[in-house]
């Protein structure tokens, strides 16, 4: 099976890398990039082969990486070279299964939302069935994607809400990791020991949520004593609505998501 990754970035690179982890030959995977020195990179970095676009539309499955707001001039430069029944994962925001199937007519779809931490394995990717994908194109999607991280499948009409919450969740969570450091800093601790405690904390954070399946209202409770140092910290969040605001932060990404898919 030809697999080709149709556009390089970040996202793009991440998943090209996963399928490569996931057991994919490098000799069967093609890749696209539009600058000889990026083909180069990939080359040297993946063992892939960097092709014309048209020739790497051709693969049985094609992962679509491109800016969402390149699609258009895409399609219309692979029109025709898509296979009938070839599998098509797009990666792209905001992009519904109907749209891109009337942008690759013959395809078949299947949407998918996939993070940043992907690019280190601890990535979140969902994922929708387009019309015409069955159990048989998700589950290759599946294994595709599974060096990703976690994978989970949703509805369609459930994918701007995933963009909310692990699409840009990352963003959120750097966002409290920077908050966490400045305090340190605040609190007399060097700026670079500040940092390496954030991190690490909001990796061992999330590592106890997911291996011990505990709801994170009681791992709180937990490591909040009565009129305890943590109290203190967590009515200053109250106050300062900081719930409040991840909550609508998280619904403002996904209401945009939705916008942008028109």
């Amino acid at each position: 099976m030809d697999v080709a990754v149709l556009g390089t970035g970040t996202m793009g690179e991440a998943v090209l890398a996963a399928v490569l982890a996931g057991g994919q030959p490098a000799e069967r995977t093609l890749a696209t990039a539009r600058r000889p020195q990026r083909a180069a990179e990939l080359t040297e970095r993946h063992g892939v082969r960097v092709v014309p676009v048209r020739e790497a539309a051709a693969a049985d499955v094609v992962v679509l990486g491109v800016k969402p707001q390149q699609l258009d001039a895409v399609a219309a430069e692979v029109a025709g070279a898509v296979r009938e029944g070839a599998l098509l994962v797009s990666l792209l925001a905001g992009v519904t299964t109907a749209r891109l199937a009337a942008a690759f007519p013959g395809a078949t779809v299947v949407r998918t939302v996939v993070n940043t931490p992907a690019l280190v394995g601890a990535g979140v990717t969902v994922l929708a069935a387009g019309a015409g994908a069955g159990e048989e194109e998700l589950a290759r999607t599946e294994q595709l994607l599974a060096a990703t991280g976690t994978v989970l499948r949703l509805a369609e009409g459930q994918l701007d809400a995933a963009t909310g919450v692990s699409g840009s969740g990352p963003a959120f969570v750097f966002a409290v990791a920077d908050a966490l450091a400045e305090g340190g800093v605040g609190a007399g601790l060097p700026r670079a020991v500040a940092l390496q405690l954030a991190a690490a904390t909001v990796l061992g954070a999330g590592r106890l949520m997911v291996e011990t399946g505990t709801h994170p209202a009681l791992l709180r409770e937990q490591v909040t004593s009565p009129a305890g140092t943590t109290a203190a910290g967590l009515r200053e969040l109250d106050a300062q609505g900081t719930r409040a605001a991840l909550v609508s932060a998280v619904m403002a990404a996904a209401r945009r998501s939705a916008e942008l898919a028109g």
